[in-house]
């Protein structure tokens, strides 16, 4: 094992406490100096001279994610994906899955990590503390680069009707509520078939419970206690929050809250019963169906977040041109394949990507600026 990887074992467990020191130091990833390569035409005796593009490319990279799950599930998961890109890159990618958004920051940043998921708002904050972090890939999910941040709950009876299979979508401003195959994000219950959506069932026969949804005011937030994800999460808190100071209600007085860490933890806390409101991108319910298949009945939807541009995938800019394209061609084809598929569904829900534009984050900052949010 080289020694760099050795270090990224140490880097993970000290992440945070760097992230205390000096953030204006920049680090490079070492790589090996590009290479000329000469061959003599005998028939002339000149010299053709070729430049190998992938002579300045490291021996190996490290790509960085921030837990939307589990800490050890994450891990798990996204070998797969680590192991599909070494392979076609003809370099070696390891998976880092820092504890917070403040470590994978810190590590792209210092030139720990090479690459780093974000959501939108960590990138936004990542590139506002480090010039060398770039946005390179744009995730899609479903035909959307789009999404929102989802409220859920355990009580029916918070909601203006009876909820009902179905979701919720934004028109004209507001959330309507509409049948769960007619909107973006793949909801809870259903699963893509031959004919397209139908019914999920489990393999072990356990049909997986639609999910539930409903409208209602975030008036009926007030008084509850409220699970965030974290606090530089933008669909499981910097979205919700926006939305709570603008429907006039005081975070710090009108609601009791506690950031829970992951998405899958949010909906977790609600449908245990240990809060009673929760926020998450949509649908991550479906996280939850395989050892609760009920997940969708027992958690409701009843209201969302205004459209937010969908995470990101961020580089360190110290890469060259050349590795960078060709990580993003390998993950375009990994989707292609019925394992990319599987896995980056698993891991983040994406079915697509494109080339990310950073005049798209704008809408971000404002909300951060509304709500008063910087680095930490």
């Amino acid at each position: 094992m080289h020694i760099r990887r050795t270090l990224l074992l140490l880097v993970a467990l000290t992440l945070v406490a760097a992230a205390c020191g000096d953030s204006g130091t920049t680090e490079t990833t070492a790589a090996p100096t590009a290479t000329t390569q000469g061959t003599t035409d005998t028939t002339d005796g000149s010299t053709d001279t070729t430049v190998d593009e992938m002579g300045d490319w490291p021996e190996e990279i490290v790509f960085g994610f921030i837990p939307s799950e589990q800490q050890e599930g994450l891990q798990t998961n996204i070998e797969p994906f680590m192991e599909a890109l070494s392979e076609k890159l003809g370099i070696t990618v390891t998976g880092l899955v820092t504890a917070d958004y403040t470590g994978l920051v810190v590590a792209l940043g210092t030139g720990q990590a090479d690459l780093g998921a974000f959501g939108p708002f960590g990138y936004v904050q990542a590139k506002d503390q480090y010039d060398n972090i770039e946005v390179m890939i744009q995730s899609i999910r479903f035909g959307s680069d789009l999404y929102h941040g989802q409220w859920f709950t355990n009580d029916p009876s918070i909601c203006d009707a009876p909820p009902v299979p179905g979701a919720l979508e934004n028109e004209a401003g507001s959330p309507v509520l509409k049948a769960p195959t007619e909107v973006v994000a793949l909801q809870v219950g259903w699963t893509f078939g031959d004919s397209g959506l139908e019914p999920e069932v489990l393999e072990d026969g356990t049909a997986v419970d639609p999910g539930l949804a409903c409208t209602a005011s975030l008036d009926k937030v007030v008084g509850k206690r409220v699970a965030f994800t974290s606090s530089t999460s933008t669909s499981g808190a910097v979205f919700p929050q926006l939305q709570l100071i603008n429907a006039g209600i005081d975070i710090e007085n009108d609601i009791e809250y506690e950031y829970v860490g992951g998405h899958d933890t949010a909906v977790e806390a609600v449908y245990s019963g240990d809060f009673d409101i929760g926020v998450s991108f949509d649908d991550a319910r479906r996280n939850l169906r395989t050892e609760n298949p009920d997940v969708g009945s027992k958690v409701i939807v009843f209201n969302i977040t205004d459209d937010i541009p969908n995470d990101v995938v961020a580089a360190n800019s110290n890469l060259p041109e050349s590795l960078l394209d060709a990580i993003y061609d390998a993950i375009d084809e990994y989707l292609q394949t019925e394992e990319g598929e599987a896995v980056l569904d698993e891991i983040y829900g994406w079915t697509d990507i494109r080339r990310a534009d950073e005049a798209d984050f704008a809408i971000i900052r404002e909300a951060a600026e509304k709500l008063g949010v910087t680095e930490d």
